[in-house]
């Protein structure tokens, strides 16, 4: 166990130690970020899919499957369910295009960090993840190709979440994450003023806001499992997560600064705060959308499953006082999601790739945000293998993704992304009983 635990903290380390801004995405600029949690390696290694539990990897998205085991095993050897540690991190590379120009970007981090410990019918759950992240330099120019602005944010919403799962029967569980959210947002905004000639003025204006984020939001699941013809399983879960609100704590002020025309480095001059009580904005509420979610699928076990998963969110009423853009709207969000895996032969002592789990999948999402007119979408195809390590069905887990976000129309920046995510699945049992003194 305690060794397990060392590559714990060693993948994390590194995750760590090589990890960049959080996302590159300019559609980070808008909301709290882009979101950065959407399950485990193995949910996106399938198109997102969050329906599939078993008991030797961890379910983020559904927190029902803390208390749900294979339903035609009592786990390992007819022993009890396993505990299990799991830490992921990814890497994005995107290729920004726009009507008239390209650029490209890439970012590193951790993803999550989780641990999952069953105790007969129940199951617990605690971990730490990245839930939005803000990464973005951004610049704008006037009728005279020359710069007009230049924005950057950073920052992001995260969470540590608590999970309770509970087996009402065999194959029917329940279960309740309590997730806290905290984090900081920070933008500026920089407007170049020149004078007649065209020559910038020595001296510019920026814009710094700073918002300080904190909230609490339940996610409600449910699992269903059963067994048709004694042959094939059929798997379904849903999930529920009300509307919640994040208290924002907010700081607002503006600065004269000269810049370096060769570098573009900014040097502050003076500052002057804003008094943002008086405009009824010093601490404002974000609402967060409620989100539901349902799917199901249908394989045999340890040896294959497909299966199709519908996410709606209420977009909509998301909102954020402190900023308004009338080119910018909120419309309700929604994803399908298509994938499984494949396993050869999951008990085999002579091939090592036959006991590895294939993973594909694909997605289709309406993110929910409105930039000019235009509905921003994102399509993406994945593919992932689970690759067998040490006992116990310990894995690691490689995950590949490429796919598109947003549009070239409306002077709008479409993105195309390739993402590599790597996660270490551990598996061990605390509570065994010694067979022999």
């Amino acid at each position: 166990m305690i060794k397990k635990l060392v590559l714990v903290f060693i993948a994390l380390f590194a995750i760590q130690s090589y990890a960049q801004q959080g996302t590159a995405s300019p559609y980070s600029f808008y909301g709290i970020g882009s979101l950065k949690f959407k399950g485990t390696v193995e949910n996106r290694s399938m198109g997102g899919l969050s329906i599939y539990t078993d008991s030797i990897h961890v379910n983020l998205r559904n927190p029902a499957s803390y208390a749900t085991p294979d339903i035609n095993s009592l786990g390992f050897d007819g022993e009890s369910r396993p505990v299990k540690f799991s830490v992921g991190g990814s890497q994005s590379r995107l290729n920004l295009k726009s009507s008239s120009s390209s650029d490209k970007a890439s970012s590193t981090t951790f993803d999550y960090i989780a641990l999952s410990i069953p105790l007969k019918k129940f199951g617990f759950g605690f971990g730490l993840m990245p839930f939005t992240s803000v990464g973005y330099k951004l610049e704008t120019l006037n009728d005279s190709g020359d710069l007009l602005n230049r924005y950057r944010g950073e920052g992001g919403l995260n969470k540590v979440y608590f999970a309770l799962g509970y087996m009402i029967s065999k194959g029917l569980s329940v279960g309740v994450n309590a997730d806290y959210n905290f984090g900081n947002i920070q933008n500026s905004t920089v407007e170049y003023v020149y004078d007649l000639d065209g020559v910038p003025l020595l001296y510019q204006s920026r814009e710094n806001n700073r918002s300080d984020l904190s909230g609490l939001n339940f996610n409600l699941g449910l699992s269903y499992k059963t067994m048709l013809k004694d042959k094939y399983e059929l798997v379904t879960g849903i999930t529920y997560t009300p509307q919640s609100d994040l208290t924002s704590d907010n700081v607002r002020s503006f600065s004269t600064i000269t810049i370096n025309s060769n570098t573009g480095q900014e040097f502050t001059v003076n500052t002057v705060e804003t008094n943002l009580d008086a405009l009824g904005l010093k601490q404002t509420t974000l609402t967060m959308p409620a989100k539901f979610s349902i799917g199901a699928g249908i394989g045999k076990p340890r040896k294959w499953f497909v299966g199709t998963e519908y996410t709606s969110q209420q977009t909509s009423k998301f909102s954020n006082p402190l900023y308004s853009d009338i080119a910018t709207s909120y419309e309700d969000a929604s994803t399908i999601s298509i994938g499984g895996f494949f396993i050869p032969q999951y008990n085999s002592f002579t091939g090592y790739f036959k006991r590895v789990v294939y993973r594909a999948g694909l997605h289709f999402e309406k993110t929910g945000l409105v930039v000019n007119d235009e509905s921003i979408k994102e399509f993406g195809m994945s593919f992932g293998l689970g690759l067998p390590v040490g006992d116990v069905f310990s894995n690691a887990n490689l995950g590949f993704e490429i796919g598109k976000r947003g549009t070239t129309s409306s002077n709008l920046i479409q993105e195309n992304f390739i993402n590599f995510q790597l996660s270490l699945s551990l598996n061990d049992r605390w509570f065994r009983k010694r067979k022999y003194d």
